[in-house]
Protein backbone atom coordinates (compact mmCIF):
# COMPACT_ATOMS: atom_id res chain seq x y z
CA UNK A 1 0.00 0.00 0.00
CA UNK A 2 1.72 3.21 -0.82
CA UNK A 3 1.73 5.99 1.74
CA UNK A 4 0.45 9.53 0.83
CA UNK A 5 4.07 10.83 1.27
CA UNK A 6 4.85 8.37 -1.42
CA UNK A 7 2.13 8.99 -3.55
CA UNK A 8 3.27 12.80 -3.27
CA UNK A 9 6.82 11.78 -4.19
CA UNK A 10 5.66 9.88 -7.21
CA UNK A 11 3.54 13.19 -8.61
CA UNK A 12 6.64 15.52 -8.09
CA UNK A 13 8.79 13.04 -9.90
CA UNK A 14 6.20 12.28 -13.07
CA UNK A 15 5.74 16.50 -13.46
CA UNK A 16 9.70 16.78 -12.94
CA UNK A 17 10.07 14.46 -15.81
CA UNK A 18 7.39 16.16 -17.62
CA UNK A 19 9.75 18.91 -17.34
CA UNK A 20 12.78 17.46 -17.76
CA UNK A 21 11.55 15.72 -21.22
CA UNK A 22 10.06 19.59 -22.39
CA UNK A 23 13.66 20.66 -22.54
CA UNK A 24 14.65 17.64 -24.49
CA UNK A 25 16.71 15.99 -21.33
CA UNK A 26 16.05 12.46 -20.02
CA UNK A 27 12.96 12.10 -18.31
CA UNK A 28 14.70 9.21 -15.75
CA UNK A 29 16.55 11.97 -14.04
CA UNK A 30 13.45 12.67 -12.07
CA UNK A 31 14.34 9.58 -10.07
CA UNK A 32 16.79 12.32 -8.03
CA UNK A 33 13.52 13.65 -6.14
CA UNK A 34 14.09 12.82 -2.56
CA UNK A 35 11.91 13.53 0.36
CA UNK A 36 12.77 15.44 3.11
CA UNK A 37 11.13 16.49 6.46
CA UNK A 38 11.06 20.54 6.54
CA UNK A 39 12.75 21.76 9.92
CA UNK A 40 9.69 23.68 10.61
CA UNK A 41 5.95 21.85 10.49
CA UNK A 42 4.74 25.48 9.82
CA UNK A 43 6.28 24.97 6.44
CA UNK A 44 4.87 21.69 5.13
CA UNK A 45 4.82 18.05 5.91
CA UNK A 46 7.48 17.13 3.19
CA UNK A 47 9.91 18.91 1.09
CA UNK A 48 11.45 18.01 -1.97
CA UNK A 49 14.72 19.98 -3.07
CA UNK A 50 15.21 21.47 -6.78
CA UNK A 51 18.77 21.25 -6.60
CA UNK A 52 19.68 18.32 -9.02
CA UNK A 53 17.35 19.52 -11.51
CA UNK A 54 19.00 23.11 -12.05
CA UNK A 55 21.83 23.03 -14.27
CA UNK A 56 19.65 20.10 -17.05
CA UNK A 57 16.61 22.56 -16.85
CA UNK A 58 18.48 25.44 -17.09
CA UNK A 59 16.80 27.27 -14.22
CA UNK A 60 17.52 28.61 -10.39
CA UNK A 61 16.11 26.20 -7.85
CA UNK A 62 13.45 28.42 -6.52
CA UNK A 63 12.13 29.20 -10.35
CA UNK A 64 11.39 25.32 -10.71
CA UNK A 65 9.76 24.89 -7.52
CA UNK A 66 7.78 27.64 -8.18
CA UNK A 67 6.78 26.11 -11.49
CA UNK A 68 5.74 22.71 -10.06
CA UNK A 69 3.56 24.31 -7.61
CA UNK A 70 1.99 25.72 -10.74
CA UNK A 71 1.40 22.53 -12.31
CA UNK A 72 0.88 20.50 -9.58
CA UNK A 73 -1.70 23.22 -8.12
CA UNK A 74 -3.73 23.01 -11.92
CA UNK A 75 -3.82 19.24 -11.56
CA UNK A 76 -5.59 19.10 -8.02
CA UNK A 77 -7.75 16.78 -8.77
CA UNK A 78 -5.49 14.01 -10.47
CA UNK A 79 -2.68 14.69 -7.57
CA UNK A 80 -2.60 13.01 -4.13
CA UNK A 81 -4.91 15.17 -1.68
CA UNK A 82 -2.91 17.80 0.51
CA UNK A 83 -1.13 21.39 -0.85
CA UNK A 84 1.67 22.70 -1.97
CA UNK A 85 3.43 25.63 -1.56
CA UNK A 86 7.08 26.72 -3.06
CA UNK A 87 9.12 27.70 -0.12
CA UNK A 88 12.85 28.78 -1.59
CA UNK A 89 14.21 26.19 -3.77
CA UNK A 90 12.14 23.59 -2.21
CA UNK A 91 9.05 22.09 -2.97
CA UNK A 92 7.01 22.14 0.14
CA UNK A 93 3.27 19.59 0.64
CA UNK A 94 0.98 20.12 3.16
CA UNK A 95 -0.47 16.51 3.37
CA UNK A 96 -4.39 16.43 3.90
CA UNK A 97 -4.33 14.91 7.31
CA UNK A 98 -7.65 13.20 7.18
CA UNK A 99 -6.18 11.39 4.33
CA UNK A 100 -2.74 10.10 6.18
CA UNK A 101 -5.05 9.10 9.53
CA UNK A 102 -7.08 6.91 7.87
CA UNK A 103 -4.20 5.33 6.38
CA UNK A 104 -2.55 5.50 9.27
CA UNK A 105 -4.95 3.86 11.26
CA UNK A 106 -5.72 0.96 8.30
CA UNK A 107 -2.41 -0.51 9.91
CA UNK A 108 -4.92 -2.06 12.45
CA UNK A 109 -5.89 -4.79 10.29
CA UNK A 110 -2.93 -5.39 8.35
CA UNK A 111 -1.39 -6.17 11.92
CA UNK A 112 2.04 -7.97 11.52
CA UNK A 113 1.99 -7.30 7.63
CA UNK A 114 2.23 -3.77 8.13
CA UNK A 115 5.62 -2.08 6.88
CA UNK A 116 6.33 -4.81 4.30
CA UNK A 117 6.85 -4.40 1.15
CA UNK A 118 8.02 -5.41 -2.53
CA UNK A 119 10.63 -3.21 -3.13
CA UNK A 120 13.46 -6.36 -2.87
CA UNK A 121 11.00 -9.04 -4.08
CA UNK A 122 12.39 -10.76 -6.50
CA UNK A 123 16.21 -10.76 -4.69
CA UNK A 124 18.49 -13.23 -3.27
CA UNK A 125 20.97 -11.88 -0.54
CA UNK A 126 23.13 -13.81 1.27
CA UNK A 127 24.03 -12.77 4.82
CA UNK A 128 27.20 -13.97 6.74
CA UNK A 129 27.22 -13.09 10.25
CA UNK A 130 28.45 -13.91 13.82
CA UNK A 131 31.39 -16.34 12.82
CA UNK A 132 32.79 -17.28 16.31
CA UNK A 133 35.97 -18.70 16.82
CA UNK A 134 35.22 -22.43 19.23
CA UNK A 135 38.09 -21.47 21.81
CA UNK A 136 35.32 -19.12 23.62
CA UNK A 137 32.24 -18.10 23.79
CA UNK A 138 30.45 -15.26 22.10
CA UNK A 139 31.38 -12.30 23.87
CA UNK A 140 29.65 -8.43 23.53
CA UNK A 141 31.48 -7.84 20.16
CA UNK A 142 29.95 -10.93 18.66
CA UNK A 143 26.21 -8.98 19.94
CA UNK A 144 26.68 -6.32 18.02
CA UNK A 145 27.18 -8.70 15.13
CA UNK A 146 24.47 -10.74 15.40
CA UNK A 147 21.61 -8.04 16.03
CA UNK A 148 23.17 -6.31 12.93
CA UNK A 149 23.17 -9.57 11.12
CA UNK A 150 19.85 -11.23 12.18
CA UNK A 151 17.84 -8.09 11.98
CA UNK A 152 19.53 -6.77 9.01
CA UNK A 153 17.70 -10.59 7.48
CA UNK A 154 14.83 -9.52 8.68
CA UNK A 155 14.71 -6.42 7.20
CA UNK A 156 15.52 -7.43 4.02
CA UNK A 157 12.65 -9.95 4.28
CA UNK A 158 10.36 -7.58 5.13
CA UNK A 159 11.20 -5.83 2.02
CA UNK A 160 10.30 -8.90 0.21
CA UNK A 161 13.78 -10.23 -0.59
CA UNK A 162 14.77 -14.02 -0.37
CA UNK A 163 17.19 -14.62 2.75
CA UNK A 164 20.19 -17.16 3.42
CA UNK A 165 21.51 -16.29 6.71
CA UNK A 166 24.55 -17.92 6.80
CA UNK A 167 27.73 -18.77 9.76
CA UNK A 168 30.97 -19.46 9.37
CA UNK A 169 32.45 -21.31 12.09
CA UNK A 170 36.38 -20.57 12.93
CA UNK A 171 37.14 -24.37 14.32
CA UNK A 172 40.68 -24.40 13.40
CA UNK A 173 43.78 -22.54 13.87
CA UNK A 174 46.55 -22.32 16.59
CA UNK A 175 44.36 -19.93 18.74
CA UNK A 176 42.16 -23.17 18.64
CA UNK A 177 45.29 -25.40 19.93
CA UNK A 178 46.21 -22.99 22.33
CA UNK A 179 42.87 -23.87 24.61
CA UNK A 180 43.53 -27.79 23.69
CA UNK A 181 46.95 -27.45 24.65
CA UNK A 182 45.83 -25.38 28.04
CA UNK A 183 43.62 -28.04 28.72
CA UNK A 184 45.63 -31.13 27.93
CA UNK A 185 48.17 -29.25 30.76
CA UNK A 186 45.24 -28.49 33.30
CA UNK A 187 42.34 -29.91 32.18
CA UNK A 188 42.98 -33.58 33.90
CA UNK A 189 40.19 -35.02 31.82
CA UNK A 190 37.42 -33.30 33.30
CA UNK A 191 34.11 -32.27 31.78
CA UNK A 192 31.89 -29.55 31.95
CA UNK A 193 29.63 -31.18 33.39
CA UNK A 194 32.20 -31.56 36.30
CA UNK A 195 32.31 -28.55 36.98
CA UNK A 196 28.91 -27.09 36.50
CA UNK A 197 29.84 -24.64 33.02
CA UNK A 198 28.42 -23.91 30.41
CA UNK A 199 30.49 -25.94 27.76
CA UNK A 200 31.86 -22.85 25.88
CA UNK A 201 32.67 -21.38 28.84
CA UNK A 202 34.71 -24.25 30.10
CA UNK A 203 36.88 -24.38 26.60
CA UNK A 204 37.04 -20.79 27.19
CA UNK A 205 38.05 -20.88 30.60
CA UNK A 206 41.84 -22.75 29.17
CA UNK A 207 42.43 -20.28 26.21
CA UNK A 208 42.78 -17.91 29.12
CA UNK A 209 44.77 -19.90 31.01
CA UNK A 210 47.20 -20.62 28.20
CA UNK A 211 48.75 -17.21 29.41
CA UNK A 212 49.47 -19.06 32.75
CA UNK A 213 50.83 -22.21 30.65
CA UNK A 214 53.14 -19.59 28.58
CA UNK A 215 54.49 -18.41 31.94
CA UNK A 216 55.50 -21.57 32.92
CA UNK A 217 56.64 -23.23 29.61
CA UNK A 218 58.66 -21.30 27.39
CA UNK A 219 57.93 -23.21 24.79
CA UNK A 220 53.77 -23.05 24.90
CA UNK A 221 53.28 -20.75 21.45
CA UNK A 222 55.95 -23.71 19.86
CA UNK A 223 54.14 -26.55 20.98
CA UNK A 224 50.81 -25.34 19.93
CA UNK A 225 52.12 -24.37 16.56
CA UNK A 226 53.29 -28.28 16.52
CA UNK A 227 49.83 -29.13 17.54
CA UNK A 228 48.22 -27.43 14.57
CA UNK A 229 50.41 -29.83 12.14
CA UNK A 230 49.63 -32.77 14.20
CA UNK A 231 45.65 -31.59 13.67
CA UNK A 232 46.53 -30.81 9.77
CA UNK A 233 48.66 -33.87 9.45
CA UNK A 234 45.25 -35.72 11.14
CA UNK A 235 47.20 -37.48 14.13
CA UNK A 236 44.22 -39.23 15.79
CA UNK A 237 45.15 -38.25 19.20
CA UNK A 238 44.81 -34.65 18.05
CA UNK A 239 41.82 -34.96 16.26
CA UNK A 240 39.93 -36.29 18.97
CA UNK A 241 40.22 -33.64 21.26
CA UNK A 242 39.83 -31.21 18.92
CA UNK A 243 36.67 -32.96 17.96
CA UNK A 244 35.55 -33.13 21.65
CA UNK A 245 36.40 -29.35 22.45
CA UNK A 246 34.94 -28.35 19.62
CA UNK A 247 31.45 -30.29 20.13
CA UNK A 248 31.86 -28.05 23.87
CA UNK A 249 32.34 -25.13 22.60
CA UNK A 250 29.75 -25.33 19.70
CA UNK A 251 27.11 -26.46 21.35
CA UNK A 252 27.21 -23.72 24.01
CA UNK A 253 27.52 -21.17 21.32
CA UNK A 254 24.47 -22.39 19.51
CA UNK A 255 22.64 -22.46 23.06
CA UNK A 256 23.27 -18.71 23.18
CA UNK A 257 21.77 -18.16 19.85
CA UNK A 258 19.03 -19.53 20.47
CA UNK A 259 18.55 -17.59 23.82
CA UNK A 260 19.14 -14.41 22.18
CA UNK A 261 16.66 -15.10 19.15
CA UNK A 262 19.39 -15.69 15.82
CA UNK A 263 19.12 -18.33 13.81
CA UNK A 264 21.31 -19.49 10.84
CA UNK A 265 19.64 -21.56 7.71
CA UNK A 266 23.40 -23.29 6.79
CA UNK A 267 26.69 -23.43 9.23
CA UNK A 268 30.01 -23.70 7.26
CA UNK A 269 33.17 -24.77 9.22
CA UNK A 270 36.70 -23.88 8.26
CA UNK A 271 37.99 -26.86 9.35
CA UNK A 272 35.76 -28.20 6.25
CA UNK A 273 36.75 -25.54 3.86
CA UNK A 274 40.15 -23.89 4.49
CA UNK A 275 41.70 -25.50 1.55
CA UNK A 276 39.02 -24.02 -0.52
CA UNK A 277 40.39 -21.61 -3.26
CA UNK A 278 43.92 -23.27 -4.13
CA UNK A 279 42.49 -24.23 -7.39
CA UNK A 280 41.58 -20.89 -7.93
CA UNK A 281 44.88 -19.09 -7.15
CA UNK A 282 46.57 -21.41 -9.65
CA UNK A 283 43.97 -20.78 -12.45
CA UNK A 284 44.69 -17.31 -11.71
CA UNK A 285 48.72 -17.44 -12.15
CA UNK A 286 47.49 -19.98 -15.21
CA UNK A 287 45.82 -16.64 -17.00
CA UNK A 288 48.19 -14.34 -15.53
CA UNK A 289 45.75 -12.81 -13.47
CA UNK A 290 48.73 -13.24 -10.27
CA UNK A 291 52.31 -13.89 -10.98
CA UNK A 292 54.79 -15.73 -9.05
CA UNK A 293 57.49 -14.29 -6.54
CA UNK A 294 60.90 -14.52 -6.74
CA UNK A 295 60.37 -16.43 -3.56
CA UNK A 296 57.99 -18.83 -4.68
CA UNK A 297 54.67 -17.50 -3.55
CA UNK A 298 52.09 -16.80 -5.65
CA UNK A 299 50.67 -13.03 -5.20
CA UNK A 300 48.33 -10.86 -6.83
CA UNK A 301 49.39 -6.56 -7.71
CA UNK A 302 47.00 -4.75 -6.15
CA UNK A 303 48.25 -1.03 -7.09
CA UNK A 304 45.09 -0.55 -9.51
CA UNK A 305 43.37 -0.12 -6.20
CA UNK A 306 46.31 2.27 -4.57
CA UNK A 307 47.81 -0.96 -2.42
CA UNK A 308 50.40 -3.36 -2.23
CA UNK A 309 50.46 -6.99 -4.17
CA UNK A 310 49.41 -9.56 -1.74
CA UNK A 311 50.20 -13.31 -1.21
CA UNK A 312 48.25 -15.71 -2.14
CA UNK A 313 49.89 -19.15 -1.57
CA UNK A 314 53.10 -18.74 0.51
CA UNK A 315 56.41 -20.21 -0.88
CA UNK A 316 55.43 -23.83 0.48
CA UNK A 317 52.08 -24.15 -1.22
CA UNK A 318 49.73 -23.36 1.97
CA UNK A 319 46.93 -20.82 1.72
CA UNK A 320 46.19 -18.12 3.81
CA UNK A 321 42.66 -16.52 4.74
CA UNK A 322 42.11 -14.79 1.38
CA UNK A 323 42.83 -17.60 -0.25
CA UNK A 324 40.09 -19.40 1.42
CA UNK A 325 37.29 -17.10 1.06
CA UNK A 326 38.51 -16.74 -2.44
CA UNK A 327 37.19 -20.26 -2.91
CA UNK A 328 34.21 -20.00 -0.59
CA UNK A 329 32.81 -16.89 -2.45
CA UNK A 330 32.74 -19.12 -5.60
CA UNK A 331 31.30 -21.92 -3.91
CA UNK A 332 28.46 -20.26 -2.11
CA UNK A 333 27.79 -18.62 -5.36
CA UNK A 334 27.39 -21.85 -7.31
CA UNK A 335 25.89 -23.63 -4.63
CA UNK A 336 22.94 -20.47 -4.03
CA UNK A 337 23.04 -18.22 -6.98
CA UNK A 338 22.80 -14.94 -4.72
CA UNK A 339 22.03 -11.18 -5.96
CA UNK A 340 23.60 -9.95 -2.99
CA UNK A 341 26.15 -11.07 -0.60
CA UNK A 342 26.54 -9.33 2.68
CA UNK A 343 29.14 -10.07 4.72
CA UNK A 344 28.98 -8.82 8.58
CA UNK A 345 32.38 -7.88 9.43
CA UNK A 346 33.78 -5.46 12.40
CA UNK A 347 35.64 -2.58 10.32
CA UNK A 348 39.13 -4.26 10.82
CA UNK A 349 38.66 -5.97 8.23
CA UNK A 350 38.05 -3.70 5.72
CA UNK A 351 41.15 -4.05 3.79
CA UNK A 352 40.46 -7.66 3.27
CA UNK A 353 37.25 -7.32 1.93
CA UNK A 354 38.30 -4.84 -0.70
CA UNK A 355 40.94 -6.99 -1.45
CA UNK A 356 38.64 -10.04 -1.81
CA UNK A 357 36.29 -8.17 -3.86
CA UNK A 358 38.87 -7.09 -6.50
CA UNK A 359 40.46 -10.11 -6.74
CA UNK A 360 37.20 -12.44 -7.44
CA UNK A 361 36.43 -9.09 -9.97
CA UNK A 362 39.52 -9.75 -11.87
CA UNK A 363 39.21 -13.83 -12.10
CA UNK A 364 36.33 -12.68 -14.12
CA UNK A 365 33.32 -13.05 -11.51
CA UNK A 366 30.46 -10.56 -12.57
CA UNK A 367 28.79 -11.37 -9.89
CA UNK A 368 31.94 -9.53 -7.40
CA UNK A 369 30.02 -6.52 -7.97
CA UNK A 370 27.11 -7.71 -5.84
CA UNK A 371 29.23 -8.22 -2.95
CA UNK A 372 28.95 -5.35 0.27
CA UNK A 373 30.91 -5.68 3.46
CA UNK A 374 28.50 -4.70 6.10
CA UNK A 375 31.90 -2.89 8.48
CA UNK A 376 30.53 -2.05 11.91
CA UNK A 377 32.95 -0.45 14.69
CA UNK A 378 34.18 -2.07 17.63
CA UNK A 379 32.57 -2.59 21.01
CA UNK A 380 34.18 -0.82 23.95
CA UNK A 381 33.30 -0.93 27.65
CA UNK A 382 32.99 2.50 29.41
CA UNK A 383 36.71 1.56 31.00
CA UNK A 384 38.05 0.77 28.17
CA UNK A 385 38.63 -2.25 24.88
CA UNK A 386 38.21 -5.50 26.01
CA UNK A 387 41.14 -8.44 25.77
CA UNK A 388 39.83 -12.13 25.43
CA UNK A 389 43.57 -13.26 26.35
CA UNK A 390 43.72 -11.05 29.85
CA UNK A 391 40.33 -12.26 30.70
CA UNK A 392 38.44 -8.66 30.57
CA UNK A 393 36.07 -9.84 27.88
CA UNK A 394 32.50 -9.42 28.71
CA UNK A 395 30.67 -12.94 27.34
CA UNK A 396 27.09 -12.62 26.54
CA UNK A 397 25.63 -14.81 28.95
CA UNK A 398 27.04 -12.84 32.23
CA UNK A 399 26.04 -9.68 30.49
CA UNK A 400 22.58 -11.20 29.45
CA UNK A 401 22.13 -12.72 33.64
CA UNK A 402 23.32 -9.99 34.86
CA UNK A 403 21.07 -7.53 33.06
CA UNK A 404 17.92 -10.06 33.52
CA UNK A 405 19.05 -9.94 37.39
CA UNK A 406 18.83 -6.03 37.82
CA UNK A 407 15.70 -5.99 35.46
CA UNK A 408 14.23 -8.39 38.23
CA UNK A 409 15.20 -6.66 41.28
CA UNK A 410 13.14 -3.17 39.12
CA UNK A 411 10.20 -5.82 38.86
CA UNK A 412 10.56 -7.00 42.68
CA UNK A 413 10.91 -3.33 43.62
CA UNK A 414 7.90 -2.07 42.19
CA UNK A 415 5.64 -5.00 43.25
CA UNK A 416 4.78 -6.00 39.55
CA UNK A 417 5.73 -9.86 39.85
CA UNK A 418 1.95 -10.88 39.64
CA UNK A 419 0.96 -7.97 36.92
CA UNK A 420 3.98 -9.50 34.92
CA UNK A 421 2.99 -13.17 34.94
CA UNK A 422 6.43 -15.10 34.78
CA UNK A 423 8.62 -12.58 36.34
CA UNK A 424 12.08 -14.47 35.57
CA UNK A 425 10.78 -14.69 31.61
CA UNK A 426 9.71 -11.02 31.68
CA UNK A 427 13.09 -10.15 33.10
CA UNK A 428 15.00 -12.16 30.94
CA UNK A 429 12.87 -10.51 27.60
CA UNK A 430 13.74 -6.96 29.61
CA UNK A 431 17.21 -7.45 29.14
CA UNK A 432 17.38 -8.91 25.62
CA UNK A 433 15.81 -5.74 24.88
CA UNK A 434 18.23 -3.98 26.60
CA UNK A 435 21.10 -5.27 24.55
CA UNK A 436 19.74 -5.85 21.21
CA UNK A 437 18.35 -2.18 20.77
CA UNK A 438 21.25 -0.60 22.66
CA UNK A 439 23.66 -2.35 20.16
CA UNK A 440 21.20 -1.43 16.98
CA UNK A 441 20.55 1.84 17.33
CA UNK A 442 24.18 2.95 17.02
CA UNK A 443 25.24 3.41 13.10
CA UNK A 444 26.92 0.34 12.40
CA UNK A 445 29.89 2.25 11.04
CA UNK A 446 30.72 3.66 14.23
CA UNK A 447 32.49 2.56 17.15
CA UNK A 448 30.65 2.48 20.85
CA UNK A 449 30.71 2.41 24.31
CA UNK A 450 28.53 -0.01 25.49
CA UNK A 451 27.27 0.92 29.25
CA UNK A 452 24.96 -2.17 31.03
CA UNK A 453 23.10 0.49 33.09
CA UNK A 454 22.22 2.97 30.54
CA UNK A 455 21.06 -0.12 28.20
CA UNK A 456 18.36 -1.13 31.21
CA UNK A 457 16.66 2.15 31.88
CA UNK A 458 13.03 2.98 31.30
CA UNK A 459 13.44 6.43 30.18
CA UNK A 460 15.16 7.55 27.48
CA UNK A 461 16.17 5.45 24.20
CA UNK A 462 16.06 2.19 25.03
CA UNK A 463 14.82 -0.95 24.55
CA UNK A 464 13.34 -1.14 27.98
CA UNK A 465 11.75 2.31 27.34
CA UNK A 466 10.21 0.69 23.96
CA UNK A 467 8.73 -2.47 25.25
CA UNK A 468 6.97 -0.22 28.21
CA UNK A 469 5.43 1.74 25.53
CA UNK A 470 3.73 -1.13 24.24
CA UNK A 471 3.20 -2.82 27.26
CA UNK A 472 0.94 0.35 28.44
CA UNK A 473 -0.82 0.57 25.05
CA UNK A 474 -1.53 -3.40 25.57
CA UNK A 475 -2.70 -1.91 29.30
CA UNK A 476 -5.28 0.28 27.44
CA UNK A 477 -6.61 -2.43 25.26
CA UNK A 478 -7.30 -4.48 28.07
CA UNK A 479 -8.93 -2.03 29.81
CA UNK A 480 -11.58 -1.26 26.54
CA UNK A 481 -11.59 -5.38 26.59
CA UNK A 482 -13.39 -4.97 29.87
CA UNK A 483 -15.65 -2.08 29.07
CA UNK A 484 -13.79 0.58 30.69
CA UNK A 485 -14.36 3.91 29.29
CA UNK A 486 -16.57 5.28 26.43
CA UNK A 487 -14.51 4.30 23.75
CA UNK A 488 -16.38 1.38 22.75
CA UNK A 489 -19.49 3.39 22.31
CA UNK A 490 -17.84 5.57 19.73
CA UNK A 491 -16.91 5.75 16.36
CA UNK A 492 -13.48 6.13 14.87
CA UNK A 493 -13.35 9.15 12.77
CA UNK A 494 -9.63 9.23 11.42
CA UNK A 495 -10.90 13.26 10.54
CA UNK A 496 -10.65 13.89 14.61
CA UNK A 497 -7.15 12.97 14.78
CA UNK A 498 -6.13 17.09 14.50
CA UNK A 499 -3.98 18.29 17.68
CA UNK A 500 0.09 18.60 17.44
CA UNK A 501 0.38 15.63 19.37
CA UNK A 502 -2.07 13.47 17.45
CA UNK A 503 -0.89 14.52 13.78
CA UNK A 504 2.90 13.74 15.05
CA UNK A 505 1.94 10.25 16.01
CA UNK A 506 -0.32 9.96 12.61
CA UNK A 507 2.94 10.59 10.52
CA UNK A 508 4.84 8.48 12.44
CA UNK A 509 2.85 5.63 11.98
CA UNK A 510 1.96 6.13 8.57
CA UNK A 511 5.71 6.77 7.32
CA UNK A 512 7.03 3.54 9.34
CA UNK A 513 6.59 1.48 6.01
CA UNK A 514 9.42 3.93 4.49
CA UNK A 515 11.67 3.72 7.28
CA UNK A 516 11.83 -0.17 6.87
CA UNK A 517 12.32 0.36 2.99
CA UNK A 518 15.21 2.57 3.86
CA UNK A 519 16.61 0.61 6.41
CA UNK A 520 16.78 -2.41 4.21
CA UNK A 521 18.02 -0.60 1.23
CA UNK A 522 20.96 0.57 3.42
CA UNK A 523 21.65 -2.43 5.75
CA UNK A 524 21.02 0.17 8.48
CA UNK A 525 18.65 -1.55 11.42
CA UNK A 526 19.01 1.89 12.97
CA UNK A 527 16.65 3.48 11.21
CA UNK A 528 14.09 1.23 12.27
CA UNK A 529 15.42 1.92 15.95
CA UNK A 530 15.66 5.78 15.60
CA UNK A 531 11.70 4.89 14.63
CA UNK A 532 10.91 3.00 16.79
CA UNK A 533 11.70 5.86 19.54
CA UNK A 534 10.39 8.39 17.46
CA UNK A 535 7.15 6.46 18.02
CA UNK A 536 7.15 5.56 21.36
CA UNK A 537 8.18 9.04 22.67
CA UNK A 538 5.56 10.25 20.54
CA UNK A 539 2.90 8.34 21.66
CA UNK A 540 4.13 9.17 25.63
CA UNK A 541 3.52 12.64 24.86
CA UNK A 542 -0.12 12.54 23.37
CA UNK A 543 -1.21 9.42 26.24
CA UNK A 544 0.56 12.54 28.55
CA UNK A 545 -1.79 15.34 27.05
CA UNK A 546 -5.01 13.27 25.40
CA UNK A 547 -7.18 11.56 27.44
CA UNK A 548 -8.11 8.29 26.07
CA UNK A 549 -10.08 6.06 27.73
CA UNK A 550 -11.56 8.84 29.76
CA UNK A 551 -12.29 11.17 26.99
CA UNK A 552 -15.96 12.87 27.25
CA UNK A 553 -16.48 12.69 23.26
CA UNK A 554 -16.73 9.07 22.58
CA UNK A 555 -16.13 9.50 18.85
CA UNK A 556 -12.75 11.03 19.98
CA UNK A 557 -12.01 8.36 22.92
CA UNK A 558 -13.00 5.58 19.72
CA UNK A 559 -10.68 7.37 17.48
CA UNK A 560 -7.48 7.85 19.74
CA UNK A 561 -7.80 4.53 20.88
CA UNK A 562 -7.51 3.11 16.97
CA UNK A 563 -4.94 5.25 16.81
CA UNK A 564 -2.94 3.54 19.82
CA UNK A 565 -4.16 0.63 18.85
CA UNK A 566 -2.10 1.72 14.97
CA UNK A 567 0.69 2.49 17.35
CA UNK A 568 0.99 -0.99 18.68
CA UNK A 569 1.29 -2.25 15.08
CA UNK A 570 4.48 -0.58 14.82
CA UNK A 571 6.13 -1.18 18.01
CA UNK A 572 5.15 -4.98 17.40
CA UNK A 573 6.44 -5.13 13.90
CA UNK A 574 9.56 -2.99 14.66
CA UNK A 575 10.73 -4.59 17.71
CA UNK A 576 10.34 -8.06 16.19
CA UNK A 577 12.82 -6.81 13.18
CA UNK A 578 15.21 -5.41 15.97
CA UNK A 579 14.99 -9.21 17.57
CA UNK A 580 13.88 -7.63 20.61
CA UNK A 581 10.65 -8.99 22.72
CA UNK A 582 7.27 -7.77 22.63
CA UNK A 583 6.01 -7.68 26.25
CA UNK A 584 2.52 -7.29 27.14
CA UNK A 585 2.75 -6.28 30.88
CA UNK A 586 6.29 -5.06 32.28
Amino acid sequence: MRSVREAWKAAVAATVADMLAEKGADPALSEAVAAEAPPDAAMGDVGFPMFPFAKVLRMGPPQIAAALAERLSAKAGQAPAGTVKAVGPYLNVFLDRASVAEQALSSRSLGASYGRSSSLAGSKVMIEFSSPNTNKPLHLGHLRNDVLGESSARILRANGAEVMKINLVNDRGVHICKSMLSYMAYGGGRTPEDEGKKTDHFVGDYYVKFNELKKEDPRAEEKAQELLVKWEAGDPETIALWKKMNEWAVGGIRRTYERTGVSFDKYYYESQIYLTGKDEVQKGLASGVFFKAEDGSVRVDLTPIGLEEKVLLRKDGTSIYMTQDLGLAIHRHADWPFDRLVYVVANEQQYHFKVLFYILKRLGYEWADSLFHLSYGLVNLPEGRMKTREGTVVDADSLLDSLRELALEEIQAKGREDAVGDPQDTAEKIALGAVHYYLAQATPSKDMIFNPKESLSFNGDTGPYIQYMGARISSLLRKRDRGEGGAAKGEVRPELLSSPTEWELVRLVSSYPEAVEQAGAEYNPAIVAAHMYAVASAFSKFYHDEPILNCDEPDRAATRLALSEAVLVVLKNGLELLCIPFLEAM
